[in-house]
């Protein structure tokens, strides 16, 4: 497990995806801060890696990042850490479109070509 400190490759990113389900990262983003956490078994353990570390809850959203995709199918927003009737998102899914843009941008910032 690992918070991103600093741009990797999507050569880095299949790398790390033979740690744990070969052809998938799982990820947490947090859309306030900018910064994202990859690399677990269970999204719950990126976000209690990221609450260590100072965010909050209601800033933290999960997601999967399928590693030989490209487009809309690279990031896949299914999680159940996303599972917040009290925040509007009463799915697995993350069903705010700006969210989503703000999560894609994060991932966009530190996956690289």
């Amino acid at each position: 497990m690992q918070i991103l400190q600093h741009p990797i490759s999507r050569t880095e990113l299949e790398s790390i995806a033979g740690n744990t389900f070969g052809d998938m990262v799982k990820a947490v983003a947090d859309v306030e801060r900018g910064i994202m956490a990859i690399d677990a078994d269970l999204h719950a353990d990126l976000e209690r890696m990221l609450l260590e570390d100072g965010s909050t809850p209601e800033n933290l959203w999960g997601f999967n990042l399928w590693v030989a995709e490209e487009g809309e199918d690279f990031i896949e927003f299914d999680s159940l850490i996303n599972i917040r009737a009290w925040q509007g998102n009463p799915t697995r899914d993350v069903v705010d479109p700006e969210v989503r843009d703000t999560i894609k941008s994060i991932v966009n910032t530190f996956i690289t070509a």
